[in-house]
């Protein structure tokens, strides 16, 4: 079946581990907040909002390829 093995994260920066978890909480609040605007029928809010979110994606990945990789 699977196995169990250890990582080692102790060679990730904390720049990188900061930048993810700011992008991660700022892209899927987006998305959520996005989802409860359409559930409450205000449409445009929630287009925005994942509009929003995808720009925030998008910003992300060209961070991580500019300044991590």
């Amino acid at each position: 079946m699977f196995s169990l093995t250890l990582v080692d994260v102790s060679t990730i920066s904390a720049g990188l581990f900061i930048t993810g978890a700011i992008f991660i909480l700022l892209i899927f609040s987006l998305l959520s907040f996005g989802i409860l605007k359409m559930f409450q029928l205000q449409i445009r809010a929630g287009w925005y909002s994942f509009a929003g979110a995808v720009v925030s994606g998008v910003a992300f990945g060209l961070i991580l390829n500019q300044w991590f990789v």
